[in-house]
Parts: C-alpha cells; sequence; structure tokens
C-alpha cells in the first residue's frame, strides 16, 4: 500500500529469532472513489473474485510502484504533496510485530464536528462528480480549491482522472481546465523567488543533511563533492531564498583579515556588542560565606562530639551507648553527604528580549524576522484514562498548543500506553476545542493557558486587560469550554452506547447470516466478541472495554493518529470567512502539530512501563518532526508560563549551550491544602538542593518539566568535555590512562567535522563513532539513524561571535519542514512496535534508562557521567504546575516508590561510586547520597525507641548529663538552627517549609524508606518482589471540600512502625515519670534527657497522628489493634530482657509497682 522510498519497514528478516512467523500472505484491494481501500484477504477469496489459478498460488508479500508514463504523470508536486498531507491526517496508521502497515482513512474522529482545517476529520465539501463520495481538496484554511472557474467541486482523484485520461476537461462546464488557476489557488504564497533545482534523486532525509556542513569560527562552509548541490552556494549566487534565511558566503580575499583557513567573520558581527542570553547570579557574600562557615563550624564540632562519644562510655547502659553512638555515626555521615554538595548555590536569570533579537528580529541574515529558533517536540504520557482523567490531559495539551513558540517549530505527542478510546477522542475533543481556546490565548495574552486554571482564578480576570472585545470573547470561550467539559465527562457513556448498538447490529447480522446458512438444522449459540467502535463506524485497534485477543492492555496493535497536521510556515491570520464565533481578524489561527501514539503491546515483551513509552515517542518523532529538543510532561502538569520554552531555550542556545543535556524546571503543585501538612510541596528539594547542584554540574532530572537536548537522549558525548578526577582515577591515569587519552584526542581530530560532535566514550569506540555502526545501536530504522546528525546540527547555538563554538550560522533554521506523507508515518509505526528494541542499545545507553523504578534519576546521572552539564531554571513565574497526593497513603507510596529506586541505583552499576572521571566530585557526593538516604532509615527508627528504652531502664545514652555533653548538644543544634535560617535566606523557602520537610523526613524515614530498604535487600539477595498495597479505604463525604481527600483514612502497612514509635514513647513517658516520682531518690536529669528526645520524636510524627485522625478523629480500628498488640508486645519482650529487680523495687513506694 505504501512506497517505502525512504522507510526499513519490517520484512521477515526482522523478526527476531525464536518468534512465530506468519505464513506469506498477499493482500488484495480495491480503492473506492473516497480513497478507501477494501481489502479482500485470501481466505476469502472465490472465483467471483480472482481467477481460480491466482486464488491457489501461495505469494509472497510485495509493493506495486507504477512508474510514471506519458499517461501516468503525477500532478504538481507542491499540489500533491499537500493533498498528501491532508490524507495523512485524516489516517488512522496501525501496525506492528509481523503485521501490515495499514492506513485507515476515518471520515470522523469524533461524534462532534471538526471545523479547524489543520484537524483530522475536518469537514469539507463532497466531490460533485457522480458516484463519488470523496472530499475536494482544501487550502490551508480549509477553503475548497476549485481548479475550474465554473466552480465545479472536485476531488483530488477525480481531477487526476480528468486531467489525465479526460483530455484535462471540466465534468461540470466540459471547458478544458486552466492548470495555471489551479497552481495559483493551491501553492502557498511562501514567498520563494527562486523554485530548488532538481535534487538528483536525493531523499527529504538527504536535502537535510546537504545543509549540514562543516562549521569553524562559527560559520557555514561547503565541504561538498562534485555531485552534491550546494545549496548555500546556490542561496548566495541567485540571490534567492531558503525559506527565509539566506547563508553567508565569503568572497574572494575574505573580510579583510589574514587568516590561514581562508574563512572569516563578517564585519557586522566584530562590531556588534555581543549580549549574552543568560547571566549567572552569585548568591551574596553577607550570606553564603556564613553559610560556608557555619558548615566547616557544625562538621568539627560534630567530629569532636563523635570522638567525646566513643571515648566516654556509659557503664551502666553499654548497649544504650553503642546503639547511640552507631547511629550518631550514621547521621553525621549522612549530612556531610546532604551538606557539602550545597556550599556553591548559584542563580540564574534570562534575557527574553535578547532571544528574539538574535531569532526572531529581521536582519542580513533573516529579512524577515522569521524565527530561527529550534524545533520542540513535546511528551505527554498517559496510560489509564481511569487514574489520569481524561480532562485532565486536554487541559495539559490545551496549554501546550497555546504556548508562547513558534507554531511551525512546535510538535506534541501524546503517549497512551493504555490504548484506550476514551484518550483518543478526548484528545480529539481538545484538538477541536484548540480551534477557539488557543488563538483566543494569543489574542488576549491569556495567562495560564490552562483553561480549567484560568477561569477558576481568584484574582480579577479583566486586570490589564485594554481590548474592547474581551469581555464578550471571555464570556463565549467560558461557554465552549463548560460545553467542552461535558462532551469529555460524556465521552465514557457515548463510546459505550455507541459500541452497543454496533455490536447489537453485528450479532443481528450474524444470526440472520447464520438462519441463512443453517436452513432447518438447530441453531448453536454465537460467540460474538463484544468489540469497540470509533465515530466512522469501524473497530478500534486499540484497547477494548471488553478485552479481546489483540485488543487488551498488553495485546494491541500500535497507533498513530496525526490529530492536527503540521501547520503552514506562514502566519495564518483568521478572517471574517473562517465562521468563527470570535473575532481572530489580527491573530494567527495555526495549531502546532499534534500526534496521537499508542505504542504496540504484546505478550511476552517487557514494555519497560513509562521509560519505554517515552522511547517510543523519541524514535516515533525523529522521524515526524525530529525537533532537536524535548520537553517531557506528565498528563497532569501543565504550562503554567506560556514562555517557559523560550526560557529554557535561552541556556540551550547560549555561549555553551551545545554541552547542556538538559533544563530542569522546578515542579510546582497545586491543590495542596494550607498547611502543607506532608510537605508535598517539596520545596527544601526543589528550592534548595536543586539550585545548590546548578553551582555544581547541573541539577538531577527528575522525571517531569524537563528540556532535553536529543543528541544527549542518544547517549553521544558532549562536545568538548573534560574529566574531574577523583583518588582511584588519579591511579589509573598514572597506568595507562593518559596514553588512551593521546589516542581518543587523535582519534577524534582524524573524524570528519561535522560529526566531531557525534562522540560515544565507550572502550571500542576511542574518541569517535562509526555512523555506518549507527543502526546496531539504534535499530533498523534507517531513517531514524538519518535524522540524528540533523538534529544534532539543528540544536547547536548560534554563531553570532567568534566566542561561539561549535555553533550554526544564522539562519539555517528558517527553512520551512518537510510535509507529512504515508511512508514517514509507516516508518513511525515500524519503530513503535514491540520488538524494534530488542538487539539495539534502547533503554540501556539510549533514551531513558530502564531496570530501575526511578527511571528518571538514572536517565540524568547517566548523562552527568559522560560528562554532560545539566541548567536549573527557576522562572519568575511557575514555568508549569501540576497535581501532588494529599493523601497520608498515597504520599507514603510515593515516597516509597521513589525511595524503592534509589535502592535499586545503589545496588547496580549506576551507583556514584562507580561514576567516571567525567563527574564533577561534589557531584559524585550528590548522587551516592541519593543511593544510600533510605539506609537512613535503619538508623533513625532504632534512634527514635532510643528515649522509650532510656525511659523503661531509667538508664540514658551518657553516663551523666554534664557539662560537656550539654556544650556539644548545643553548638551542634544551634549551628542546624543557624543554617536553616542562611538557607531560608538565599533559597527564598519560609521557616515553615523547612520545619513541614523535617517532620516529614521523620515520618517517611521510619515507614517508607525502611519497607523500600526492606523490599529492595530481598531483591537483591532473594530475589523476592514484595508490594505494599492498598488493604481497606474509608472514603470521604464531602465532595464539596476542595481537601476532602486529606482527611480520608487508608489503612495500610507502611503505618505500623511509625504508629508503634509513638505509642511505645507515650508509654515510656509515663513510666519515666512514675519512676521517677515514685523513687526514693529521683533521677531528674536522667529523666529530662528521656523526655526531651520521646518529645522531640513526637513533635516531628505530629502531623502522622493528625493525619490518622481523620475530619472527625475517626480512625480504622485495626490501627489500635496493631499498635496496642506490638505496644504490650515490646513492653514484655523489655520486662523479658530485665525483670525489675528486688533491690529497685526497694526504692519505689508501695503505691506502685514496676509491671
Amino acid at each position: 500500500m505504501f512506497k517505502p522510498s525512504r522507510s526499513n519497514l519490517s520484512d521477515s528478516s526482522d523478526i527476531p529469532p525464536g518468534r512465530p512467523m506468519r505464513p506469506p500472505t498477499v493482500t488484495f484491494a480495491r480503492r473506492t472513489p473516497s480513497g478507501r481501500y477494501v481489502n479482500y484477504s485470501r481466505d476469502t477469496l472465490s472465483r467471483d473474485d480472482l481467477d481460480s489459478e491466482i486464488g491457489s498460488v501461495e505469494f509472497m508479500n510485495y509493493t506495486v510502484h507504477i512508474p510514471p508514463t506519458p499517461d501516468n504523470q503525477p500532478m504538481d508536486p507542491s499540489i500533491s504533496q499537500r493533498v498528501e498531507e491532508q490524507y495523512v491526517s485524516n489516517s488512522l496508521f496501525t501496525g506492528g510485530f509481523n503485521s501490515a502497515t495499514r492506513a485507515h482513512l476515518m471520515d470522523k474522529v469524533t461524534e462532534s464536528e471538526a471545523s479547524h482545517p489543520q484537524m483530522a476529520g475536518a469537514k469539507g465539501s463532497s466531490c460533485a462528480v457522480p458516484g463519488c463520495d470523496g472530499k475536494v481538496m482544501s487550502d490551508e484554511r480549509g477553503m475548497d480549491i476549485l481548479p475550474c472557474e465554473c466552480d465545479f467541486k472536485i476531488c483530488r482523484d477525480c481531477y487526476i482522472d480528468a486531467v489525465k485520461g479526460g483530455d484535462a476537461i471540466c465534468p461540470g462546464c466540459k471547458e478544458p481546465y486552466k492548470q495555471t488557476d489551479l497552481d495559483e489557488k493551491a501553492v502557498d504564497n511562501s514567498g520563494r523567488h527562486l523554485p530548488l533545482p532538481s535534487s538528483g534523486g536525493m531523499s527529504k532525509m538527504e536535502r537535510r543533511l546537504s545543509l549540514m556542513k562543516s562549521t569553524k569560527s562559527g560559520f557555514l562552509r561547503s565541504q561538498t563533492g562534485a555531485g552534491e548541490f550546494d545549496h548555500n552556494r546556490w542561496l548566495f549566487e541567485t540571490k534567492g531564498t531558503y525559506g527565509y534565511g539566506n547563508a553567508i558566503w565569503p568572497k574572494e580575499g575574505g573580510f579583510g583579515n589574514d587568516s590561514d583557513d581562508g574563512v572569516h567573520e563578517p564585519t557586522e558581527f566584530l562590531n556588534k556588542p555581543w549580549r549574552p542570553l543568560t547571566r549567572k547570579l552569585r548568591i551574596p557574600a553577607a550570606v553564603i560565606s556564613p553559610y560556608r562557615l557555619l558548615v566547616f563550624i557544625r562538621l568539627a564540632a560534630l567530629a569532636l562530639f563523635l570522638a567525646w562519644r566513643i571515648k566516654h562510655i556509659n557503664s551502666d547502659a553499654p548497649w544504650l551507648w553503642g546503639m547511640s553512638v552507631v547511629c550518631e555515626i550514621w547521621f553525621a555521615f549522612s549530612w556531610v553527604l546532604d551538606q557539602l554538595p550545597k556550599l556553591s548555590p548559584v542563580e540564574r536569570v534570562v534575557d527574553l528580549n535578547v532571544l528574539k533579537e538574535k531569532f526572531e528580529t529581521p536582519g542580513p541574515h533573516n529579512p524577515t524576522g522569521k524565527s530561527d529558533l529550534p524545533g520542540v517536540d513535546i511528551f505527554v504520557s498517559t496510560a489509564d484514562p481511569e487514574k489520569e482523567p481524561p480532562l485532565v490531559t486536554a487541559n495539559t495539551i490545551l496549554s501546550i498548543l497555546a504556548a508562547d513558540y513558534p507554531v511551525e517549530k512546535l510538535s506534541c505527542y501524546v503517549s497512551d500506553d493504555g490504548g484506550a478510546l476514551l484518550t483518543f477522542e478526548a484528545m480529539a475533543e481538545a484538538a477541536s476545542f484548540a480551534n477557539l481556546w488557543v488563538p483566543f490565548c494569543r489574542k488576549h495574552a491569556i495567562e495560564p493557558r490552562n483553561p480549567e486554571s484560568y477561569f477558576n482564578l481568584k484574582r480579577d480576570p479583566y486586570k490589564n486587560k485594554l481590548k474592547q472585545d474581551f469581555v464578550k470573547d471571555r464570556r463565549r470561550i467560558k461557554r465552549e469550554y463548560d460545553e467542552f467539559k461535558v462532551r469529555i465527562n460524556g465521552l465514557p457513556d457515548s463510546i459505550r452506547r455507541r459500541s452497543d448498538a454496533y455490536n447489537a447490529r453485528e450479532e443481528i447480522k450474524a444470526m440472520k447470516l447464520q438462519r441463512e446458512q443453517a436452513g432447518d438444522e438447530p441453531l448453536e449459540p454465537l460467540k460474538i466478541p463484544k468489540a469497540t467502535w470509533m465515530a466512522d463506524g469501524t473497530h478500534w485497534p486499540g484497547t477494548w472495554l471488553h478485552p479481546a485477543a489483540e485488543h487488551s492492555k498488553g495485546d494491541h496493535a500500535g497507533i498513530i493518529q496525526v490529530m492536527l497536521k503540521p501547520p503552514s510556515d506562514e502566519p495564518l491570520i483568521g478572517s471574517a470567512n473562517d465562521n468563527s464565533p470570535l473575532d481572530f481578524n489580527e491573530v494567527d489561527i495555526r495549531l502546532p502539530l499534534l500526534v496521537y501514539v499508542s505504542r504496540e503491546k504484546r505478550p511476552g515483551y517487557d514494555h519497560n512501563k513509562k521509560a519505554g513509552a517515552m522511547n517510543a515517542l523519541v524514535r516515533a518523532s525523529a522521524i515526524m518532526s525530529n525537533g532537536p529538543f524535548i520537553l517531557n510532561l506528565d498528563c497532569d502538569h501543565y504550562i503554567y508560563n506560556s514562555q517557559a520554552i523560550r526560557e529554557g531555550m535561552c541556556f540551550m542556545m547560549d555561549r555553551g549551550g551545545d554541552r547542556i543535556c538538559y533544563v530542569q524546571f522546578p515542579q510546582r503543585f497545586e491543590g495542596i491544602d494550607p498547611s502543607d501538612r506532608y510537605a508535598n510541596h517539596n520545596t527544601v528539594f526543589f528550592d534548595v538542593n536543586m539550585r545548590a547542584l546548578d553551582g555544581l554540574q547541573g541539577p538531577v532530572y527528575v522525571g517531569t518539566g524537563c528540556l532535553f537536548r536529543r543528541i544527549a537522549l542518544y547517549g553521544f558525548d558532549p562536545p568538548r568535555s573534560k574529566d574531574h578526577p577523583g583518588f582511584f582515577d588519579s591511579c589509573c591515569c598514572c597506568f595507562g590512562g593518559s596514553s588512551r587519552k593521546k589516542r581518543v584526542a587523535n582519534a577524534a581530530s582524524s573524524m570528519p567535522e561535522e560529526n566531531r560532535s557525534l562522540q560515544m566514550g565507550d572502550s571500542d569506540d576511542e574518541g569517535g563513532i562509526n555512523l555506518s555502526l549507527l543502526p546496531k545501536r539504534f535499530g533498523n530504522s534507517s531513517f531514524l539513524v538519518d535524522s540524528i546528525p540533523v538534529a544534532e546540527f539543528q540544536g547547536r547555538p548560534l554563531a553570532d561571535h567568534p566566542s561561539i563554538k561549535n555553533g550554526r550560522p544564522p539562519g539555517a533554521l528558517t527553512i520551512p519542514r518537510e510535509l507529512l506523507d504515508a511512508s514517514t508515518v509507516a516508518e513511525a509505526i515500524s519503530v513503535i512496535s514491540c520488538w524494534y528494541e530488542d538487539k539495539t542499545e534502547w533503554g540501556g545507553r539510549i533514551g531513558w534508562i530502564y531496570g530501575s523504578v526511578t527511571e528518571d534519576v538514572v536517565t540524568g546521572y547517566r548523562m552527568h557521567n559522560r560528562g554532560w552539564r545539566s541548567i536549573y531554571c527557576v522562572t519568575k513565574r511557575d514555568a508549569f504546575r501540576g497535581t501532588a497526593p494529599i493523601n497520608l497513603t498515597d504520599r507514603l507510596h510515593q515516597v516509597l516508590r521513589w525511595a524503592t529506586g534509589s535502592v535499586e541505583i545503589f545496588f547496580s552499576r549506576n551507583n556514584a561510586l562507580l561514576a567516571s572521571p567525567k563527574m564533577k566530585l561534589l557531584q559524585r557526593i550528590a548522587y551516592l547520597n541519593v543511593g544510600i538516604y533510605p539506609f537512613t532509615s535503619i538508623f533513625l527508627i532504632v534512634y527514635c525507641f532510643l528515649p522509650a528504652l532510656s525511659l523503661f531502664s531509667g538508664q540514658f545514652i551518657v553516663q551523666t548529663l554534664n557539662i560537656t555533653f550539654l556544650v556539644y548538644l548545643l553548638i551542634i543544634s544551634l549551628t542546624l538552627c543557624l543554617l536553616a535560617l542562611l538557607e531560608v535566606k538565599w533559597s527564598g523557602i519560609t521557616l515553615e517549609e523547612w520545619w513541614r520537610n523535617e517532620q516529614f523526613w521523620l515520618i517517611g524515614g521510619t515507614s517508607a524508606h525502611l519497607a523500600a530498604v526492606l523490599q529492595g535487600l530481598l531483591k537483591v539477595v532473594a530475589g523476592i518482589e514484595i508490594s505494599f498495597t492498598l488493604t481497606s479505604k474509608s472514603a470521604g463525604e464531602d465532595n464539596d471540600d476542595d481537601f476532602a481527600d486529606l482527611y480520608i483514612i487508608k489503612w495500610t502497612s507502611l503505618m505500623i512502625p511509625p504508629i508503634v514509635i509513638i505509642m511505645v514513647n507515650l508509654i515510656a513517658i509515663a513510666v519515666g515519670f512514675s519512676r521517677t516520682i515514685y523513687s526514693t531518690i529521683p533521677q531528674w536529669s536522667r529523666l529530662l534527657g528521656g523526655v526531651f528526645f520521646s518529645f522531640w520524636v513526637l513533635a516531628h510524627l505530629y502531623p502522622f497522628a493528625k493525619g490518622l485522625m481523620g475530619r472527625r478523629g475517626r480512625t480504622p480500628t485495626i490501627v489500635y489493634v496493631w499498635s496496642g498488640l506490638i505496644a504490650i508486645t515490646v513492653s514484655l519482650l523489655w520486662v523479658a530482657i530485665k525483670p525489675p529487680s528486688s533491690s529497685s523495687n526497694s526504692d519505689i513506694g508501695g503505691s506502685f509497682s514496676f509491671p
């Protein structure tokens, strides 16, 4: 069906060994006038369909391509390409393992009508030729293209038949066509002055690659051979334009500067003052200097205190002394790992005006001011519409489509890992509503551009709005959004009713056919699968509501649907003829590319959860749009600041930006209770730790809100990487390390200059990588491999100054993107198949890394380990916002997943102790702390029981509370408080947020972290998988309360340790007071020490205890049962270990006896 001109589609040789291969088949089909293909399988062939001799012969799969002949001439390329793209956007592509790739032309994708010309299933006029139900060709506005002056409506196929086979006579007026009229209407007015000369049979990718010439001093120079078309020389010599960006070609003799290479910088660049896109601000010395001094003072105090503690053994309770000293040593070690990476925090600011000046302002190399910014592919991942509401995902998509970034450079890919029709149709509804929402946001500068958040804002929506029609527009768009929400909420019921109706029809047809065939014989009950049906009356190829073979969550074909086809290259200003309810006369109404992707899933394959879905999107997007940068968002994280992508791009396009692997934005959350009981905002991590890491090699990747460089995800090394050897690395250098570095440098210098940025520092690839070996790493898609150097070139910073290394010339990215065709989407289907990653490095070195629950941290670690650096971008207005669980149990399970991933990292080869010399020392310490922090829970549990043990036994961790111990304790506590105050000062957080973080550190450390360590050890040692799941739930009653979920009690085994700690400490305080009061010689010092530390533990666990009380103090009975049993067991165990002696009883009054 498709000609794989630039594809490497699957054939029998691609099928992995050991997989069952279907017998060779041939599919016969006829094409209806509307463009549909009606297939006849070999099983249903009859003499009426084909000749019996043909039907009885085995055939292999094949593709017939009819070459151009005098009676079969292709139509004008400018027309045929756009019509082909229109067909692609209206087709649902499916395929996968050992199955053909098919395109199903859809009349509609939802029950509601699609009005935007870019949207799939957009309504158009029908062909007026009798017997044809095809759609009339349309332009970028959706207006009919009528080739004849009589305005006779005709589709593409009928027009071709009339021109090529009917003497070019119009079927309506019977007059000859004037083909020039059609060309003028069909070809967009893009301003191209000269057509590109013939490329001599080159593919689209080869023509792209011809733009990639080596750069030296930041400018493009040709190294083309005799047989290759040189775009740059052509642009210069003909004064033509490729898009709108003219290349620079130096005249003979250069620009007057003597140089050996003959290439010189233009004088306007040398004379123009260069302005950076970003600036790094240091923390004021009045804050950071005392902060660093206090760190070293506390470090010295801890060392002296631990030395004193080790020397002064408590002979009365050596076991208590031993446990406390071991715990204190570990706490000191953990504090050092956490504190050392915080010594160099930085702040960064960007200048968006400079970005606009450099990339979107008319100049010598960009006469019209067309955007020269690189493309960005945005990934949104979702898996289950029941757990992730489609309305939330739809709002996220709408915020992306309305982002303030060049429309033609933006692409959005939605990964539906569940293959649900509900998500598919919700996306289609979002694309339809975007026809009004996106131009409305552009017209009135709306913030935020998530409609749900915008209409729920508490502030005045009319503030700073100047246009007179804003009130009318807002009222209308609010009504449209309310109707949109109702449609989204009604989709599940609509799909169910539609499927029931179609299934009933199919059942009636099957029963009728059975009666006709059976005659008088008794009828057997029919078993007809209950399919899920799409809006156009065909089977949904993904997961059905009633799962069946090849239609379940783990078994369905790959699906790609272009919901919004790529926009035109030039702005499309609204007009009065657009039939829009709002006035968009001065607004660009184009929408970015929007693609629905559901990767293929089959039984027996490890699909690697979210990481596998993201890698499938990386490959599909490389083929369809190939943006050099990738922004990934969770389905509940939307763009809150429409200029966030531009701010991230400032870092990527600045000097040295080619060495940045990703820009991480902080996570901000909505819907959190005002007191932030469980530290859901996580401000200490995002505003303290991440800012501090930004002063080293960069922040860790946290899973969402991250702008990636595509080449870094591909596993390549950064240009100009440096080594930061530690002790072991220095030793290695003494034994041959330097000779290897020389070999690497020599190999790199001998590479072609355009490939020097594509290096993989493996042991067998010293210095650079052979591009011919890339298919073994990336898979057998030649188009995917060919796209790699293109993405690398387009992601380079702008070479507008001699100090810019590895740059690209100005105006190089003003060329229009290639139009989509069927072979491109068919290739994308092949790379999202379940077998594509077999025997490749996807998930090992390339893309998101597999094998860990926290694939985000591992993926970022691998990039830093190769020498890349990352940036932390804190915008004045939050870049993204999302949701977080405010329920105690949900929060504990979230922390459990993070801690489990950290334990897996510690026991894997991703342990920072095994980091390469390209990672800085303090960055290694930070990553080491990521893997070690869950193990602190073991010592924390013990230390939380020590006050109770002290009160039970009447002893303390020290012999006596002497002045030395109290001075050390005062210094350590005081320095900790002062460090907290200074952290609050330079990070901008509040003391309350810092205290909430400390509280939840103890809550999580005594519950989820301990469970993660147990789970990780059992998995590593015994290979046993343990999952901590919910066992019972009580639902909240007040649905009107925004924070009703805060009071819901869900019992989980993670609650047992903190509850036991609370009850044991309360019992111990009572026992300690009773013993001291009734003693003949009260030991108040020991009591005060134990009570002080018990209250310290209870104060940290207060939010946990408050959460157990629910809204009205209702706690599940099982909580009291378990806690009481364990507390009694601990008390009896203590009495059995150390029963009260007669001497001790003599010291106690008669009114009290120790149990």
